[in-house]
């Protein structure tokens, strides 16, 4: 693909790019939004991005030249959807209003040419709405693009919440664009959410985004690890962790049921708790872990690709990132989705468990000995789904290619492309 970017190409003028990331439960939104930072940078010349977010693990991932971040003080949302202070011994109004008045400056002062807003068109709780009235009112030509997942929730929940906060509303007078990573095969959110006509005008299936492959490759992490060449590996990893400990615990149970199993099937098993689970739940695992044979316990990876590229099989919570890595990995994976506070990975394993991709268990059927069953069962079968194959991972790009087209108000000349770009 061929692209022609005028005004950088003349001017030599730097693009500003203000990326949000919502940031109040797990990893799945940073490291999404780092992956769409990172490609940006790559595939747009003479291009800046300002990263705001509140995730505590932002200082744990390689940031390129070029893409720069604001911490906010973190928001932490339980099980019970809920909305609270995460580590500050202050009231939620209160950080709300810090958190506000920290994005509205960084507008002011970093004047964006687009605003990226993930998920939630005014923010957490309406943290951008004075932020959107700035640029509006001072800075009209900066346009707006609302990136959204595959899945937000039910239907009936994510329509609920979109009346109440009224962002079908703000999406149809703010935003130039609603990019969807995602594939309507899966799940058709413009149908499903009751989208007008105007803003369904507005929204573009861009594909999954397909990661990087990772920083190292398959036999070097089999060699870190121990493993010889004659042995499968188990990868379970419950994604950031604070509700990881459920599945983890009757995995590390089943294995101790059937240890015999194990060694005579050769399977080796790595778990990654998760930055985000409590301390004394990752004391109670490595504890278990260490009284097993066979069995790695490690607290988080910024490099999590590259293990699943080497294992033979995932069980996992069903997240956009860690599900959509195992899919483009081709790997065979046993999910239990979380259902609480939403029902998006529900939806997806479901959606995707009928296609043939993955083994789904309902969390509350749950147990050792079906976990065991499920695994065992799938360990020497082979990914049959044709599914698979028509897997569209081409988010990234088409990302790229929408934003620019915003950012340059020009198209590209395409010579290869699996999307038709069309002019709104």
């Amino acid at each position: 693909m061929a692209r022609i970017f005028p005004s950088a190409v003349t001017t030599g003028k730097y693009q500003r790019i203000m990326v949000y990331s919502h940031d109040a439960y797990g990893l799945g939104n940073i490291r999404r939004m780092l992956s769409i930072c990172k490609y940006l940078l790559k595939s747009i010349p003479n291009l800046s991005i300002l990263l705001i977010s509140g995730s505590p693990m932002l200082q744990s991932f390689r940031l390129p030249q070029g893409l720069d971040y604001i911490k906010l003080p973190c928001l932490n949302r339980g099980s019970s959807g809920e909305m609270a202070v995460k580590y500050l011994n202050t009231d939620l109004e209160s950080i709300l209003n810090l958190r506000s008045e920290l994005i509205l400056a960084a507008a002011k002062n970093y004047q964006p040419d687009l605003v990226l807003v993930d998920k939630k068109p005014s923010g957490i709780q309406g943290e951008l709405k004075s932020t959107i009235d700035y640029l509006k009112n001072y800075l009209p030509n900066t346009k707006f693009v609302l990136l959204l997942r595959d899945i937000l929730d039910t239907p009936e929940k994510t329509i609920q919440e979109w009346h109440k906060e009224n962002y079908y509303q703000i999406v149809e007078s703010i935003y130039d664009r609603l990019l969807v990573v995602g594939m309507p095969e899966i799940f058709d959110l413009v149908q499903q959410y009751q989208f007008s006509e105007a803003i369904a005008s507005k929204v573009r299936f861009c594909g999954y985004i397909r990661k990087d492959s990772g920083l190292k490759n398959r036999r070097t992490i089999r060699q870190e690890l121990g493993i010889k060449t004659n042995e499968k590996l188990v990868l379970v990893t419950p994604g950031g962790g604070e509700d990881g400990y459920y599945l983890i615990n009757n995995y590390l149970t089943g294995l101790a049921q059937n240890q015999a199993y194990f060694s005579q099937q050769k399977i080796r098993s790595l778990i990654f708790c998760g930055a985000e689970m409590p301390p004394e739940q990752q004391q109670q695992i490595y504890q278990q872990a260490q009284q097993l044979p066979g069995v790695t316990v490690l607290e988080f990876t910024n490099d999590l690709m590259s293990y699943v590229n080497t294992a033979d099989t995932v069980i996992s919570m069903c997240g956009y990132n860690t599900i959509t890595e195992v899919l483009q990995k081709g790997k065979k994976a046993i999910v239990v989705p979380r259902i609480k506070p939403g029902q998006e990975q529900l939806i997806r394993a479901q959606a995707m468990a009928k296609a043939g991709l993955i083994k789904m268990i309902h969390p509350d059927l749950l147990n050792s000995n079906l976990l065991m069953e499920t695994l065992f069962s799938g360990l020497e079968q082979v990914n049959n789904s044709n599914f698979i194959n028509h897997l569209d991972f081409a988010g990234l790009p088409r990302v790229a290619d929408y934003m620019s087209m915003l950012l340059f108000d020009s198209f590209y000349i395409e010579q290869s492309s699996n999307v038709a770009l069309k002019s709104a």
